[in-house]
């Protein structure tokens, strides 16, 4: 079974596919984009219909020997769509080039219309007019790989959030303001862990919040349909279109109104949500002052204007108006640029009122690059109605523009081990001391599942592999395949160095790899043991930590193992005319020598998460040692409300925590350095080709 976490090179390769066949059609982006999405969506839908179907249909009530039909309430009670065969995409995909795909698909989006009223005129349709048959029937094989047909996790939500994301990232609608990045929407999301009640983004875009509550639901084990609500505000049609798909395509559902939400409020609820989510346009200056001056959702003033009667900024109409919707226990969290925190003239009076309500909760702030269309940095705003009597007078600042891992050279997020490592500074200030320790020992259990996974786990295929003893195995095969060539040189030729020091340096790593395995052995025994109070946990995280620093070695040992041995092959090549000699077969030292680098890869790639998650487990008990909350330099303090008055009212993280001292990097990571290097050599490559396909198309059509 693939895994989440096996899915990124899938979701790369269907994106690549799709784009693919876009840039060699007469589409623009902005024209392929709601097709493309409608398909992700109907795979998706079909995905999460076949994982229920044969569990809804063993429990059909039979009268007469008879058994009940489906029904739409059948899918629903399981957060999934009921889909008529016609708009099943097996069939989809069978249909022959002789039959009009566009004609089907849109029989099949007709027929979920009909089934769910709230879908109505939202599903692409006369779109899919616009491209070719043979387009479309690419289109679909693309999204409908093998490795995908059986799967297990919401693999095709996150595809449908791949796909918008890679949309965004193209400027392909609305300047791809309509996607907050995934990253920052669970976080909001985890900080303000919505149980039940109702759920309200004024600004919902594509609906990335409300999917993001609906999983912390899931989480807690429970039916998000059952336990939240789903209230949206978005002035584009299209938009709203790609929100409503986005719920339904994870079995959910919102009312969702077009409107401006500056002048409108058209679901009236003011002092009545429980969450408030939302990532607004920031710095916006065209809202007319005189329209909403009077506006109940500006309980504190109406910011500065300027001399066109326009507010100069809009950043603090719509922090005014998320403080409003909220009810006398709500919680809201939003993302906001890193100007309004500390703006001054008018907004820094509506700051200070909103200050000394004592609802502000946590600020966090980000760095910049984390959103695909702007490089700016923000600071996530968190509200809480409902604080407790000790936190009232205080806010927690959190620092967090050091903590980000990058994913292309322009876009950076939060891994998920960071995104779970801020959240237990949160939990630290709420006193949920045992969530820390629950996750700190998570991580040392991980850290000991991914030492056993060393020796025995599973590939994306689902096959057992033995990674370390795998490599061994590769290696003295890639060494077997030269031997009868080797055994024809003299003793001094120019192969005998190399050949020496591999011969010396495989003895020592045999024995540390056994090393290794008995030091996890009695680990695994210790663990037996564990108990989970803060000492014996901070105990075991030092317990561990020759553990990680072996894995570190083996990491280094593993390449060098390679390196010897490819040196040795061109050797062998370059000065002792190997290619020449009958017992040299250059074929099998090439399919040798790649499959030994197969294995090294697997191997390393496995003993980097032995060291990842003890490190994670560290940074935690590093600084927070008592498992309490304490001021941290350069990462988070509880700042009180003089020390904030004193301070302009600002509400700037880095105004207050300070400057992280400078580590010495003891365990610089070469090949993460590398892959960082890879990744803006492969975005560099990737806008040059784009950067010449553009000369040339425009050299053609001015007839160069």
């Amino acid at each position: 079974m693939i895994q989440l976490e096996h899915i990124e090179a899938i979701e790369k390769r269907l994106w690549s596919a799709a784009d693919t066949m876009r840039a060699n059609s007469n589409y623009a982006s902005n024209e392929y984009f709601l097709p493309v999405m409608g398909l992700v969506f109907l795979r998706h839908a079909y995905s999460r219909y076949l994982a229920v179907k044969d569990g809804i249909e063993a429990n059909l009530p039979t009268r007469g020997g008879k058994t009940r039909a489906l029904t739409k309430e059948d899918f629903s009670r399981q957060s999934a769509i009921f889909l008529r065969p016609d708009a099943q995409f097996d069939n989809l995909v069978a249909l022959p080039d002789s039959e009009d795909r566009a004609k089907a698909i849109i029989k099949a989006m007709e027929s979920i219309e009909v089934d769910y009223d709230n879908l109505r005129g939202v599903l692409p349709k006369s779109e899919y007019q616009e491209l070719d048959n043979d387009v479309l029937g690419q289109l679909l094989r693309t999204l409908n790989p093998d490795e995908l047909k059986k799967v297990s996790g919401d693999v095709f939500g996150r595809i449908y959030e791949y796909f918008l994301t890679q949309f965004a990232d193209q400027k392909a609608h609305d300047g791809g303001e309509f996607f907050t990045p995934v990253s920052l929407v669970s976080l909001i999301a985890h900080v303000l862990d919505p149980e039940s009640g109702t759920v309200l983004d004024p600004a919902c875009g594509s609906g990335g919040m409300f999917v993001q509550s609906a999983r912390i639901v899931e989480e807690h084990g429970q039916n998000p349909t059952d336990r939240l609500t789903f209230r949206g505000l978005e002035k584009n049609a299209t938009t709203i279109r790609l929100a409503k798909m986005n719920l339904a395509v994870h079995g959910l559902e919102g009312d969702i109104q077009k409107a401006i939400t500056y002048y409108e409020d058209p679901h009236e609820l003011v002092g009545k949500a429980d969450f408030v989510m939302a990532n607004p346009p920031f710095n916006v200056d065209e809202i007319d002052a005189d329209k909403v001056k009077t506006d109940p959702r500006l309980p504190f003033g109406l910011p500065g204007v300027n001399k066109k009667d326009k507010v100069s900024n809009g950043n603090y109409v719509w922090i005014s108006y998320f403080y409003s919707y909220l009810n006398e226990n709500g919680r809201g969290g939003f993302v906001m640029s890193s100007q309004a925190s500390s703006a001054g003239g008018r907004e820094a009076k509506v700051r200070q009122k909103l200050v000394e309500t004592g609802d502000v909760d946590v600020m966090v702030a980000i760095r910049s690059n984390f959103f695909y269309t702007r490089t700016v940095p923000c600071e996530l705003w968190f509200l809480n109605r409902d604080k407790p009597e000790e936190h009232r007078d205080k806010v927690l600042m959190i620092d967090a523009r050091n903590i980000y891992r990058k994913v292309t050279r322009k876009i950076y997020d939060f891994s998920p081990e960071q995104q779970q490592n801020l959240l237990a500074i949160v939990w630290l200030y709420r006193g949920q001391a045992e969530k820390y320790l629950d996750l700190v020992s998570g991580y040392c259990r991980r850290s000991l599942d991914e030492c056993a996974g060393c020796f025995s786990t599973k590939n994306e295929s689902g096959e057992d592999i033995q990674p370390l003893p795998d490599f061994t195995a590769a290696l003295d095969a890639l060494t077997d395949t030269m031997q009868p060539f080797l055994d024809t040189l003299a003793d001094d030729s120019a192969h005998s160095e190399v050949q020496k020091e591999l011969a010396k340096v495989l003895p020592v790593f045999n024995t540390d790899v056994e090393a290794f395995q008995q030091a996890i052995s009695e680990q695994e025994t210790a663990w037996e043991q564990q108990k989970t109070t803060n000492g014996d946990l901070k105990e075991a995280v030092d317990r561990l930590a020759p553990l990680a620093d072996s894995s570190h070695d083996l990491i280094k040992q593993t390449d060098l193992l390679y390196k010897l041995a490819s040196r040795l092959i061109e050797t062998c090549e370059n000065e002792c005319n190997a290619k020449a000699s009958d017992v040299w077969v250059g074929k099998d030292v090439t399919r040798t020598r790649k499959a030994a680098d197969e294995a090294r890869q697997r191997a390393v790639e496995q003993l980097k998460q032995v060291r990842d998650f003890w490190r994670q487990a560290h940074w935690l008990t590093e600084r927070f040692p008592e498992a309490e909350l304490c001021d941290v330099e350069g990462l988070v303090k509880l700042v009180d409300r003089t020390e904030i008055e004193a301070n302009d009212w600002s509400l700037t993280p880095g105004r207050y925590v300070g400057v992280a001292p400078e580590e010495e990097d003891d365990d610089f990571d070469f090949e993460e350095a590398m892959r960082d290097i890879h990744v803006e050599l492969e975005d560099l490559n990737a806008e040059a080709v784009t950067l010449a396909a553009t000369i040339k198309k425009n050299f053609e059509e001015l007839g160069i």
